[in-house]
């Protein structure tokens, strides 16, 4: 036993001194491969240094950093200049292809803004030569306090618009950014653009407009956020909200799974066959004068909405002409406005939605502001009510009685006044043999009067609309 442990200890002596002797020789066989793991682990942890290094790059590839280019990622300097120079940079790559017709295609070049968040002092107009095939993503842009008030943080227009409307800019993305107005001005501003997308954005305290679309064609707005100010409702500041979520004065847009939640106006359309679907808004109430969409084209608005949410304020169409409302949810007496201003409806289809309101208000869910002359093609119904006042362009009731005149009244669901185009009803006469002489006497003011040459204890139904066809006049009136 005792020559064992003294077995034991001299091997332990043994690789003591071979490694103490390790220590202070070079490395060598297996010291080579410890130190080759020790490079590898000194290299993995100096990886953040390394990055540090490449956000002084100006260019990886078709990738441009403003960061390189003197931007400050803190949000503390000015940036506009350093981001202007990283655009240009950017619109001079070329692969000598085109998109339409004089719209360089860049090949896809983006845009990184590496999560950073950058002060400008000026608006970041893209390259006056336009393109297309660009991505500009993954950070926050904020307006400094000598922002000018009448601008947008990011610009998409050329001075050739001003001389001759064409198409200047192309597939361009905007991805990931937050737009911070700053109460100076609005977010992005896009003129003459086609096939242009804003998606998973955010844009908070603009005056004026969160999104501009002016002319161009084929802007697409979704997964985004926009209020002017920062609520989840019951602001106190909600009455003095104002600017616009999105403008659209363009045709052939769309904007979908938006949430807009402060603003005086949700959503303004001044363009056509433009699609709005699974927009939220709760901007301002309808009782503080806040509209959750405004379609504002008056005569030629061909507009559909679809499958949207209008929490506590009203969709207006004014004098609308081809438009289509359904699917909508209105919360808190929400409801349609239809405003004159030619006194034009035509081709108006409001159906299928449901509306919520306060019982106390007894508000319409359809409203007339104004007086309309000019009225086809209009059809409101299968809309389902609580708590406010059924309208539709149909009406059915049935009435009782012994005698020999019955009288409907449908001037409380009608929604226009003095308008009848079609009357259908049926006569049933109870506990008697035979049938009167009967025959409708008078459609006057949405009633209905139907009367029998002798008394009879009647069963009166009748069905009545406010539909014509293109062209039909009322035999009524």
């Amino acid at each position: 036993m005792r020559a064992s442990f003294f077995q034991v200890l001299c091997v332990l002596l043994v690789i003591f001194c071979q490694e103490a002797i390790c220590s202070f020789s070079p490395p060598r066989s297996k010291s080579r491969e410890y130190y080759a793991k020790f490079e590898k682990i000194v290299a993995a942890k100096s990886k953040p240094l390394l990055s540090l290094e490449a956000n002084r790059l100006k260019q990886d590839g078709k990738v441009f950093y403003p960061i390189g280019y003197g931007a400050d990622p803190t949000g503390v300097k000015d940036s506009s200049a350093a981001i202007l120079n990283a655009l240009a940079d950017a619109f001079k790559v070329s692969n000598g292809l085109e998109l339409l017709r004089g719209v360089r295609d860049l090949g896809g070049v983006v845009i990184d803004l590496q999560g950073g968040s950058y002060k400008i002092d000026q608006p970041i107009r893209l390259p006056a030569q336009g393109g297309g095939n660009v991505v500009i993503t993954s950070g926050s842009i904020r307006a400094s306090s000598i922002f000018p008030g009448n601008r947008h943080l990011i610009e998409l227009w050329s001075p050739s618009s001003q001389k001759a409307a064409g198409f200047y800019y192309e597939d361009i993305t905007f991805h990931d950014i937050l737009f911070d107005s700053s109460f100076r001005g609005g977010g992005i501003y896009v003129i003459d653009s086609a096939r242009i997308r804003i998606d998973n954005c955010f844009f908070i305290h603009f005056s004026t407009q969160g999104v501009l679309v002016e002319r161009g064609h084929e802007t697409l707005v979704s997964n985004t956020f926009l209020g002017q100010y920062l609520t989840v409702g019951g602001d106190k500041r909600e009455k003095d909200f104002t600017g616009t979520g999105i403008q659209l004065a363009s045709n052939d847009n769309v904007i979908t799974d938006v949430v807009i939640f402060s603003a005086a106006i949700g959503l303004t359309i001044r363009g056509q066959a433009n699609m709005i679907t699974g927009v939220h808004c709760y901007n301002k109430a309808t009782y503080w004068g806040g509209i959750g969409i405004l379609v504002n084209l008056p005569g030629n608005s061909q507009t559909r909405i679809d499958n949207c949410y209008l929490d506590y304020n009203a969709i207006v169409l004014e004098d609308p002409v081809q438009v289509h409302v359904s699917n909508v949810y209105f919360l808190g007496d929400g409801n349609i406005v239809l405003k004159s201003v030619k006194g034009q409806i035509s081709g108006l289809n409001i159906v299928d939605n449901m509306f919520t309101g306060s019982a106390k208000a007894n508000a319409p869910i359809v409203k007339l502001d104004g007086v309309f002359s000019n009225i086809d093609q209009v059809v409101v119904d299968r809309n389902t009510v609580n708590g406010m006042a059924l309208k539709s362009t149909i009406g059915k009731s049935t009435v009782t009685g012994n005698g020999t005149k019955w009288t409907i009244d449908f001037s409380q669901v009608l929604l226009f006044p003095n308008k009848i185009n079609h009357v259908q009803y049926s006569f049933y006469v109870r506990g008697q043999s035979g049938i009167p002489t009967h025959a409708v006497t008078n459609v006057t003011r949405n009633l209905v009067t139907v009367e029998s040459d002798k008394a009879v204890y009647g069963v009166v139904s009748v069905e009545v609309d406010q539909y014509n066809r293109g062209g039909e006049i009322s035999p009524y009136n």
